[in-house]
């Protein structure tokens, strides 16, 4: 049995391999080619179209457009979400249910049907979110709520957080600083996973920046989708650095999950021989 998994496993992991890095590949080489419609390779290679769609002032517009509304949605995630995980697990179990169920909504709404909600439930507020940047950060906010809460818990979940109130409330610290001082240390690879995963899910957004709010306020997506109308090398090439970034992302998250273990690895006293 094991000889033959080890005679499947590396076809098996070549095949998946390929079946990852091909479409990469070729949509880099497509973004550098001259032309590349009338055989199997390139005729030529070129930056033409890398220079020509960076050097347009809608670039680095909608490039900080987009890292501008991660940021503030991490912000706000941040700020709705640690409190809330902190007090379910800690003084209202009960709640742990329901916020469980709100983190799995977002996942089964699509993003059409949650716009136009939005945009029906905040027309009737006195709110200056509708047509602004603020009903977009909203929205994102509960798209990402699985992945900030879910991080943050987990995180939580693996902490005796029990031990540590009582001997933060021991020492004459308020609950405030208990949650900002001793616990939220303790889960700062949770918050960061989270809001790195926040950051990649909202800068690679596309259906409700564009249904929400459209070229009020233009983000990357939407300016790559303009391209892919008019000129797909240039289109390609937006879409290779929306890779680049989001892979860049992901790494950081890989890099920080892997910290608290290599802490704990070199904290530990040598075993006696």
């Amino acid at each position: 049995m094991s000889v033959r998994f080890l005679t499947w496993r590396a076809p098996v992991i070549g095949v998946f391999t390929a079946f990852m890095i091909v479409p990469v590949a070729a949509t880099a080489l497509f973004s550098v080619a001259t032309r590349w419609d009338r055989s199997l390779w390139p005729e030529g290679l070129t930056l033409a179209w890398w220079l020509k769609v960076t050097s347009r002032s809608a670039f680095a517009d909608t490039l900080l457009n987009s890292f501008w509304v991660a940021a503030v949605s991490m912000l706000v995630s941040l700020i709705a979400v640690v409190p809330a995980a902190y007090l379910a697990h800690t003084r209202l179990p009960q709640a742990k249910p329901w916020l469980e169920l709100l983190s799995i909504v977002p996942f089964s709404l699509p993003g059409v049907v949650l716009a136009l909600g939005l945009i029906r439930l905040y027309s009737k507020l006195p709110l200056p979110l509708v047509n602004t940047p603020n009903i977009l950060v909203a929205a994102y906010v509960i798209v990402t709520l699985p992945f900030m809460y879910r991080a943050v818990m987990n995180t939580l979940e693996s902490v005796d957080t029990r031990s540590l109130i009582e001997a933060a409330q021991s020492l004459g610290a308020n609950p405030l600083q208990v949650l900002g001082w001793v616990v939220v240390p303790n889960i700062a690879a949770g918050i960061v996973n989270g809001s790195l995963l926040v950051l990649s899910a909202v800068f690679s957004e596309f259906v409700l920046a564009n249904l929400l709010i459209g070229t009020r306020l233009k983000t990357f997506p939407i300016y790559l989708v303009e391209f892919t109308r008019s000129d797909a090398r240039q289109a390609s090439a937006l879409a290779l650095m929306s890779f680049v970034i989001a892979w860049i992302i992901s790494l950081a998250i890989l890099w920080t999950a892997a910290r608290p273990g290599r802490r704990r690895q070199a904290e530990s006293p040598p075993r006696s021989r």
